[in-house]
């Protein structure tokens, strides 16, 4: 960003130097995560906030600023983000990936600009705004900060749902991250898709038809795999009720073997990255997978990198009182929800497997998705009027009136 601006709204000014700027946007580059921990217990100062710190695996820890509601016995509010951020490819930007760029037209180039340094300061810019004013809140809002979401949060959100640190918190209601939205609409995520082969053979030189080649057997693999990916993006290509997230998408991203051009190899791998949507019995997906191997030849095995067999969703029926305030005070701002199930995979999956509803809401419209894209970026109107969003959002929620469990 320009360095002329003086509102601290931007939230990227309120970085005292150049290094502090880095650590935000970027705690999984470069070893400078108790940065990224140093700045949040300075904004927590700021607030006039409590900040409690969990290590959930060496190196990983958990920061949670809380504004105790006058009701502490109720549900809390949960205001989750992730400090880390996928790597970028410096050349491949036109502006310093870490230098927060603000273009002529008020664009912030920035990696982290979407994904989510964004919601995480319009999360503390909308609670500093409702301290300023005085506010009090019924219920107890925590403003969480995690590591480890963008590399697939086992050492982060997966393993802190288990700890006994996030059962204190009685959680009742969670806001995590969505995506950007090109049109006039604000997309709202209620669930998310699930992240889901070694085949040995017969060596030999290259000079002879040996039979039953490692080769041959991953070319089935590959095969059976793109067939059905082809299958899945024709549904999704000829209905105009599914979205991305309602089909499996299929991506080949690593195949391994062979020492040599003339030397069969005695084994090959294949990866496959799979998103599988809430609606897909897992149990019978798996079963295709075995069968396809079972095709494909002998001894071919399958291990999974990850493997999510929890498919809850959250509640968008108009009776129930937390999505009703969500969308209720939407709708007070003129602002229209498209409801979809989230494409890739977040924190929040984490959070309703152990029974929590949360909303994936990240109140970026009428710009492009480029979370973990060359020049990424978000425009300064678009990201200042999230946080009046966030302002009318945070006093709905955690003032919604005790619940049947809670009387």
């Amino acid at each position: 960003m320009t360095h002329n601006t003086q509102s601290s709204d931007f939230p990227f000014l309120l970085f005292r130097n150049y290094e502090e700027k880095l650590l935000f946007f970027s705690p999984v580059i470069l070893n400078i995560h108790d940065a990224a921990l140093r700045f949040l217990d300075r904004i927590a100062e700021e607030l006039g906030l409590p900040m409690k710190k969990i290590e959930v695996c060496p190196g990983k820890v958990v920061s949670i600023m809380t504004w105790e509601g006058t009701n502490p016995a109720l549900k809390s509010i949960l205001l989750n983000s992730h400090t880390d951020v996928v790597p970028v490819f410096q050349e491949q930007w036109k502006y310093d990936a870490f230098s927060a760029f603000k273009d002529a037209e008020g664009n912030i180039y920035a990696r982290g600009t979407q994904d989510m340094k964004c919601v995480t300061i319009q999360y503390i810019q909308a609670v500093r705004r409702l301290k300023a004013e005085g506010r009090k809140l019924m219920r107890t809002v925590h403003l969480m900060f995690i590591p480890d979401e963008e590399i697939g949060g086992h050492e982060g959100m997966e393993t802190f749902v288990n700890h006994p640190e996030f059962k204190k918190l009685n959680i009742g209601f969670a806001l995590d991250e969505g995506l950007a939205n090109p049109g006039e609409a604000f997309t709202v995520f209620y669930g998310e898709r699930n992240p889901w082969f070694h085949c040995p053979g017969s060596p030999g030189h290259g000079s002879r038809f040996v039979e039953n080649t490692a080769a041959e057997k991953l070319v089935s693999v590959i095969n059976s795999f793109l067939n059905f990916r082809e299958k899945e993006k024709h549904r999704l290509n000829t209905s105009e009720c599914l979205t991305l997230g309602d089909v499996t998408t299929v991506n080949m991203t690593m195949v391994k073997g062979g020492v040599a051009y003339n030397v069969i190899p005695a084994e090959m791998d294949v990866s496959f990255d799979l998103r599988i949507p809430p609606t897909v019995n897992l149990q019978e997906f798996e079963k295709q997978i075995k069968q396809w191997c079972k095709e494909a030849g002998d001894d071919i095995t399958y291990e999974f990198a990850q493997k999510h067999m929890n498919q809850n969703i959250t509640s968008t029926e108009e009776n129930d009182p937390w999505w009703s305030t969500f969308s209720a005070t939407c709708k007070t701002m003129n602002m229209t929800l498209e409801k979809e199930i989230f494409p890739a995979a977040t924190d929040s999956r984490f959070i309703r497997a152990v029974g929590i509803p949360a909303i994936g809401f990240s109140p970026m419209n009428r710009t492009p998705i480029l979370l973990h894209d060359h020049n990424e970026y978000l425009n300064e109107q678009i990201f200042l009027k999230g946080i009046s969003v966030y302002k009318r959002l945070i006093p709905a929620l955690a003032n919604v009136p005790p619940l049947p469990d809670e009387a």
